[in-house]
């Protein structure tokens, strides 16, 4: 669930982090999933249509309307500050605030321009496949897909995980950034562990060597 510290500002727990104090009570885990959800789909996905500017923002007051309209057990308690509370304590960071405004970081089907911070991304980045298009994908190159953007992890691990979502055990390849950056294909920075590139050559990949030792390691399940 979401509380609220008055010192320390929002969390996700039973009390504050910091200090330990319960706080105020903002949001139940079920409400956090449900309105999570609507929240993805306005931003990533341009539902009801509302404003957006060129990088992807939306008034939160304005995203906060659309979906109390949407649901009516939303209508009944939902405001902005609670959607507030709830992006800004979102785990995997996948939404930003600018002045009265929320945009989601990743996982858009829309294009925007999200200008994303280029410096300071790591050497090498991870992305995650079916084993049956490995060898497309190695010869033809990463595409976005149904995505506006391709999806690239930190890690081998944060790889594993991404891909599980489409594949009981993903291959997970190697992405070399500084080849990408020289193709004419920037990464940036969109989340803690997520980075955005437009595409990436085949040049810049290769199937990655799985690590000793932590998640995601060990033998390959065989297909079943």
């Amino acid at each position: 669930m979401i509380r609220e510290c008055e010192e320390h500002g929002y969390f996700r727990d039973g009390c504050c982090p910091v200090c330990g104090y319960e706080g105020r009570f903002v949001m139940k885990d079920a409400e956090v999933e449900k309105v999570g959800r609507t929240l993805a789909a306005v931003l990533r996905h341009g539902k009801f249509g509302l404003d957006m500017d060129e990088h992807g923002y939306v008034d939160i007051k304005e995203v906060c309307d659309a979906i109390r309209v949407s649901n009516k057990n939303f209508s009944r308690w939902l405001r902005p500050w609670q959607l507030e509370a709830l992006v800004l304590t979102d785990p995997k960071g996948r939404y930003s605030i600018l002045g009265n405004k929320v945009r989601a970081n990743y996982g858009h089907t829309i294009e925007v321009d999200l200008q994303l911070p280029t410096d300071s991304v790591p050497d090498l980045l991870y992305f995650p496949v079916d084993p049956e298009n490995l060898d497309s994908v190695l010869g033809d190159g990463i595409s976005p897909g149904d995505r506006a953007m391709v999806h690239l992890s930190k890690t081998y691990a944060d790889a594993v995980r991404a891909g599980a979502a489409r594949c009981d055990d993903p291959a997970i390849l190697e992405v070399d950034v500084a080849v990408c950056s020289e193709t004419g294909h920037p990464v940036g920075k969109a989340a803690r562990t997520v980075y955005l590139c437009d595409s990436v050559p085949p040049e810049a990949i290769r199937e990655a060597e799985r690590p000793d030792g932590g998640e995601g390691d060990g033998e390959r399940c065989p297909t079943p």
